[in-house]
């Protein structure tokens, strides 16, 4: 009720004061007088749309009542008002039937300006509108015009202004016919208006809803129902050619732009006016595309959009970044040149009255007084002052009575009207940029159309190079806020954030899934590099030679690798040109901006891409392993390196594309893939290969389908019955163990020795329990080995020797393996860091002997972590303890060292006894070939030396002593079976003989004259004769 109230006293004192407008004179008086008139009638409209204003009033009233014991004492009115505006345009023009004069010269004064901006896109383009090189001879003049300010005024502010404007002062369309032809060009530009945001005024119903009530206005519903035709049939396509040609104009001011930012100070004047007419051309297309009254929908559907914002965007931020040099022009402009013209014109004023005169000369000394060194010592220059003083001038000198019309000198207003623009690109050059290109209507009005709008721009590659703008308009949404509704701020912002973080967050997806189909096609050109392709290219070559049939007739050739770069036409395209085209366009949108600030948030684009390659890349090493839980099948190693290689010569080359740390990619991922679980508890590569090699490769070891070959360095399928899924030696011979290194590196390949060691462990427990079983007979047997039928006796009473045996060789079977990976991981860190490793190799070398066992473990755990052999297993050792301790804890009754050190010994002891035993077994048969048994007894050489080792450093033990008692017991129940004269006994005897000869080689303790002191050297070299002898008939 107040505005209403407040609004009709000054329409009656404007009209009192027989006020004169024009809008290319007194600039700011006439704009702020045709916005309120539209302000109002607007907030009338939106007013009759509320469903229930009535019970709403009513209920304020009751509030009122009860707050304050009675009711509101306008409410009386507020209601008549609600009652008398149900048809609110109809009553307005009635209200507005006195204002009719001034109202209909503001709006007339609007025919140089409206008609001038409502052009068709080719007459721009005649014109060649907002090009800077057109005419080279003038690019440096500045961009001068006597309407300044009308050269950027809103297009759609100014056909507000004219549609409503008219229909409140209707008969002036009869009369006048500069009148008439702005209601009509306005009528034919659009079919809706904007009231509020995305409440919309359909233009033509309500026109003619209206005037039908009047009598004589036939014409006029006629004009409107052409107009409407024309607006329907032409607006749309007449709009969709003004943005192709703005898409055109605005990359061209751009580009000149960056090139040469000076020239933002003659040609500031383009910039804005190609900001706003951008602006208006996309909230027109907003607002018609949400309210289509047309069957045909293309001329709304504009997939070329985001072009147009981002070159939007583009000129707001040379605008920000070189607002400096704008400000330098500007000031030297206003105090070398305006100042100057304007004194002048005040110089020659025929009358000057004192209060004026005092205001003009206030203008000229500020801009007189400005000079460059202001702006380089960064002084904050404020003219609002100045503003507010011409806009009180304007309304001094535009009524009826003044003694100094402004009507009679139009070319102060003009002048006044330029200088007030240079004192804006001086001092509001942000309030300009809202003024003229703010898009955050898009906020929570126009979302849908917005989240459209983006994934359009996605989908199309030649468009996705723009798509950072729709972040960057997510910097535009807290303009729509008002300080009248502070609640909307929050709602406002949070919607900004979650809009920008999804945009982006989208971007980041789209440029991850381009990479992923990159990768993976890079990945099918280096798998087919890989060996196993090259068999049947040489098996042609072979036949070819040799001239033998090549198998069917008319068989296709086999492309070979690299032919697909091969090009015979430069226009042929590969589904790979086109990823990377729009990978190299989507990357551009992403390096766009290093970060942009939304509501006191900052976003970081390439961090989104960051965050997504590094959870795609630990997706893709682990999927690219081929892990099969059910059929146990896995990649092996050196194919899986191969296939990581290939993605990451694909993401080391994003850093052609994007500002990225892609090396940080790698060591996240790459770091956590040699823990057993990455950062989300999922399984590595490092747990996938650990359980493959212990749960399938090594059990099969176990059960005897597979051998531990030394001359080959690798585990090899034995014949069986049931062939195995997999062939052994392709995922443990040294290239895969070398891959397998490489994938894990020192920590994965650390992880896999602890699990090792800890299979070990629980073997050698199952072996003590053994020993405390037959201990009685062990202990004596330790006292007896020189009273061979004593042995003999006491040997039959041992029991499960078998069991102990097994579970030995199971324990070598282990240990061999660990070796193999030990080596590998050693040759791979010589390549890597061969300094370090030379280092750490010397260091281990060179311990004293007198050196205390715990920093020698220190050391000897240093170089098991650079893959160096150790005299002592370090990670066999801390197994062990562990189970020591563990045991200690489980059992109630705790036992002394020197019973666990006892039961050590007996071990030891119960090894070497069993060992005559293995003679018996058909496949303990050793083959020269492979340097081995195929029944994996020659590994037992390993285990006993690494666990007699690590027992003996746990109980504080001598080694060397303890093997030697082994040696003794061994070599006398060996040389036994020499004397034994049943052959089943004593099938592979000598086969047996030689693991005394590996136990001696395999230990860093013992030596071969400890061992010819045991057993004559004589027995060996007779074995190996025999054994060579008979692998040699063998084979014959």
């Amino acid at each position: 009720m107040e505005f209403k109230d407040h609004v009709c006293e000054l329409l009656n004192t404007i009209d009192a004061c027989q006020v004169f407008f024009d809008i290319t004179v007194n600039f700011d008086l006439t704009k702020n007088y045709l916005d309120l008139v539209v302000t109002y009638t607007t907030l009338m409209t939106i007013l009759s749309r509320i469903e229930e204003r009535k019970a709403i009033i009513g209920l304020y009233n009751y509030a009122h009542e009860m707050t304050h014991g009675a009711s509101d004492r306008e409410y009386p009115r507020l209601g008549q008002m609600i009652v008398d505006y149900e048809n609110p345009l109809k009553k307005l023009m009635e209200e507005f039937v006195p204002h009719g004069k001034s109202l209909s010269d503001a709006l007339i004064s609007l025919q140089m300006v409206y008609p001038r901006r409502n052009l068709s896109a080719d007459q721009w383009r005649n014109a060649q509108l907002l090009s800077l090189i057109s005419a080279p001879s003038t690019m440096l003049n500045p961009a001068q015009s006597d309407t300044m300010p009308c050269e950027y005024l809103s297009l759609d502010a100014m056909e507000k202004w004219i549609v409503f404007g008219f229909i409140l002062c209707h008969a002036v369309l009869n009369s006048d016919a500069a009148a008439l032809s702005l209601w009509k060009l306005a009528l034919q530009s659009s079919t809706c208006l904007c009231l509020f945001r995305d409440e919309v005024f359909h233009v033509h119903k309500a026109a003619e809803d209206l005037f039908v009530n009047i009598r004589g206005y036939n014409k006029r519903i006629n004009d409107i129902r052409e107009c409407k035709e024309q607006a329907l049939s032409h607006a749309g396509s007449m709009h969709r050619e003004r943005r192709k040609f703005l898409r055109s104009a605005l990359k061209e001011l751009a580009t000149v732009l960056a090139d040469q930012p000076g020239l933002l100070g003659p040609k500031a004047l383009f910039v804005f006016m190609a900001l706003s007419f951008a602006r208006d051309e996309i909230i027109w297309l907003l607002r018609h595309a949400d309210n289509i009254q047309k069957k045909s929908t293309d001329d709304f559907i504009d997939k070329h959009i985001a072009e147009l914002i981002f070159y939007m965007e583009e000129l707001r931020a040379h605008v920000r970044k070189y607002g400096p040099v704008m400000q330098r022009y500007y000031v030297q402009y206003l105090s070398g040149f305006d100042a100057v013209v304007l004194n002048e014109l005040v110089q020659n004023l025929s009358v000057c009255p004192e209060d004026e005169s005092i205001i003009m000369s206030s203008f000229v000394n500020t801009m007189t007084s400005l000079s460059v060194k202001q702006v380089e010592d960064g002084e904050v220059f404020d003219f609002r002052g100045l503003r507010l003083d011409w806009f009180r001038l304007q309304a001094y000198t535009s009524v009826s009575k003044a003694s100094l019309g402004i009507a009679d000198h139009k070319e102060l207003g003009k002048m006044m009207n330029t200088i007030i623009f240079h004192t804006k690109m001086v001092d509001s050059l942000v309030e300009m940029l809202v003024e003229t290109s703010d898009l955050s209507i898009f906020c929570s009005f126009y979302s849908r159309a917005f989240e459209k709008m983006f994934q359009q721009c996605l989908e199309l590659p030649s468009q996705s190079r723009h798509s950072i703008c729709f972040p960057l308009l997510c910097t535009h949404f807290m303009s729509c806020t008002h300080e009248l509704c502070p609640e909307e701020r929050h709602h406002i912002g949070d919607r900004s954030l979650s809009l920008c973080n999804m945009f982006l967050d989208e971007m980041a997806k789209q440029a991850r899934n381009l990479i992923t189909d990159i990768c993976t096609e890079q990945c099918t050109l280096s798998d087919q590099l890989l060996p196993k392709h090259c068999a049947k290219t040489i098996s042609q070559a072979v036949n070819k030679k040799s001239k033998k049939a090549t198998g069917k007739k008319g068989e296709p050739e086999r492309e070979k690798p690299g032919v697909e770069s091969m090009r015979k036409n430069r226009l042929l395209v590969t589904n790979l040109d086109k990823l990377h085209t729009a990978l190299s366009e989507l990357c551009f949108s992403i390096n766009y901006v290093p970060n942009l600030a939304v509501w006191e948030h900052t976003f970081t684009p390439r961090e989104y891409l960051t965050s997504h390659l590094e959870i795609r890349f630990t997706k893709s090493i682990v999927g690219m392993t081929m892990y099969n839980q059910a059929t146990q099948e896995i990649a092996k190693p050196s194919e899986l390196l191969t296939s990581v290689r290939a993605y990451m010569t694909v993401l080391q080359s994003i850093e052609n594309y994007v500002t990225i740390d892609i090396t940080r990619v790698f060591n996240n991922v790459l770091l956590q893939q040699t823990q057993h679980l990455d950062s989300h508890g999922e399984p590595t590569i490092t747990s996938l290969y650990t359980n493959w090699y212990l749960e399938t490769l090594l059990r099969q070891v176990s059960n005897g389908h597979i051998a531990y070959f030394p001359a080959m360095k690798a585990f090899v399928n034995l014949p069986t019955e049931n062939e195995l899924t997999f062939n052994a030696e392709e995922y443990s011979d040294i290239s895969e163990m070398r891959s397998l290194s490489e994938l894990l590196g020192p920590y994965g390949m650390k992880f896999l020795s602890e699990s090792l060691m800890w299979h070990i462990s629980s073997q050698v427990a199952e072996l003590k329990k053994l020993v405390v079983e037959n201990m009685e007979v062990l202990t004596q047997m330790r006292t007896s080995f020189d009273k061979p039928e004593h042995m003999a006796a006491l040997f039959k009473k041992l029991t499960s020797v078998d069991s102990v045996l097994k579970r030995m060789t199971i324990i070598g079977v282990i240990l061999s393996f660990r070796s193999l990976a030990q080596e590998a991981l050693r040759d791979v860190l010589s390549c890597h860091i061969p300094f370090l490793v030379s280092s750490v190799e010397d260091f281990k070398d060179h311990i004293p002997r007198e050196t205390d066992m715990k920093v020698a473990m220190n050391v000897y755990e240093l170089s098991s972590a650079a893959g160096l052999p150790c005299e002592i297993d370090p990670a066999l050792v801390v197994a062990l303890s562990s189970q020591k301790s563990g045991e200690t804890r489980m059992q109630k009754d705790n036992i002394s060292p020197e019973e666990e050190y006892k039961i050590a010994c007996l071990l030891m002891v119960f090894v070497a006894v069993s060992l005559p035993t293995l003679a018996s077994n058909v496949m303990s048969q050793y083959s020269p070939a492979i340097e081995g048994h195929c029944n994996n007894i020659h590994c037992l050489a390993k285990a006993i030396n690494q666990i007699a080792a690590a027992l003996f450093t746990i109980h504080k033990g001598s080694i060397e002593d303890r093997l030697k008692e082994f040696l003794a017991l061994a070599s006398s129940s060996l040389l036994k079976i020499g004397q034994e004269t049943d052959k089943m006994t004593t099938r592979n005897r000598e086969s047996v003989y030689l693991l005394l000869d590996m136990i001696v080689q395999e230990s860093p303790f013992l030596t071969m004259d400890l061992l010819e002191s045991c057993f004559p050297y004589v027995l060996l070299r007779n074995a190996y004769h025999a054994v060579y002898k008979q692998s040699i008939s063998a084979n014959a």
